[in-house]
């Protein structure tokens, strides 16, 4: 796993898939800021708060490097290329996308209680230029199969089976992911400021083993009771290290 440089955003980021990345770090001079919603905001108004604090900052829409999205329900894998075609066609018309390639990292998942009626935004970050920058990163959220196939039914690890067994060997294949993705941006679980967890599952029997253990809930670990966004996933992590966060 290797990384590119996006230099008009001013980060580094792991190819992946075309509607994001594996996740992405800040050149050198620059740190990646966090901004998150006290609730999360349709999709397109997102994007145009986005818009307003990127430019207040002086930054080029290019240092869009990651967001956080909340969903009403899991995907089908029809509606799920669908939603992401419409998504990527706002990071082309802001010059981050060219259709195939995309270097910005998201999460996408989907809240079991209170769900919002339609896709929102729950966060976003974007670089700035900062003298004597301390390295920031953020990793994109996946989810218990890997990515680049045709579909993520035939390859989900332990489909359907949510047994105690069944969620430690998604535990593992995820926070392997993590641990990859990491890696190929030069980190460790040790440089993490945050670890997020989502699923509705019983996780607290395999935890302390499979995560804590590991190393990576050192700033402890945020649980959010929500699905991952496709059908018949039911464990995602995402991970960051960012300095500098906000509350809107």
């Amino acid at each position: 796993m290797s990384t590119r440089e996006f230099e008009p955003g001013n980060f580094r980021f792991i190819p992946a898939v075309f509607q994001y990345s594996g996740g992405v770090a800040a050149l050198p001079g620059f740190e990646i800021r966090r901004v998150m919603f006290r609730s999360p905001v349709p999709l397109l108004q997102g994007f145009r708060a986005a818009e307003e604090a990127i430019k207040a900052a002086g930054r080029p829409l290019t240092s869009f490097c990651a967001c956080e999205l909340r969903s009403p329900e899991p995907f089908t894998e029809t509606g799920f290329r669908t939603f992401n075609e419409s998504y990527v066609s706002v990071l082309t018309r802001w010059g981050l996308s060219d259709g195939s390639t995309n270097p910005v990292a998201r999460s996408n998942v989907c809240p079991e209680i209170d769900p919002p009626s339609e896709v929102s935004m729950y966060a976003f970050c974007y670089t700035v230029k900062v003298e004597d920058a301390a390295p920031t990163f953020v990793v994109a959220g996946s989810g218990e199969a890997p990515e680049g196939h045709a579909n993520y039914r035939d390859h989900i690890v332990r489909r359907g089976d949510t047994s105690e067994d069944g969620l430690r060997e998604k535990a593992r294949f995820v926070l392997g992911e993590m641990e990859r993705r990491m890696g190929a941006l030069g980190h460790a679980w040790s440089e993490t400021t945050a670890v997020q967890l989502y699923t509705i599952h019983n996780v607290l029997p395999v935890l302390f083993e499979e995560i804590v253990k590991r190393g990576a809930a050192s700033h402890g670990l945020s649980w959010h009771y929500n699905r991952p966004p496709v059908v018949d996933l039911d464990y995602e992590m995402d991970c960051r290290g960012i300095l500098h966060e906000i509350v809107c």
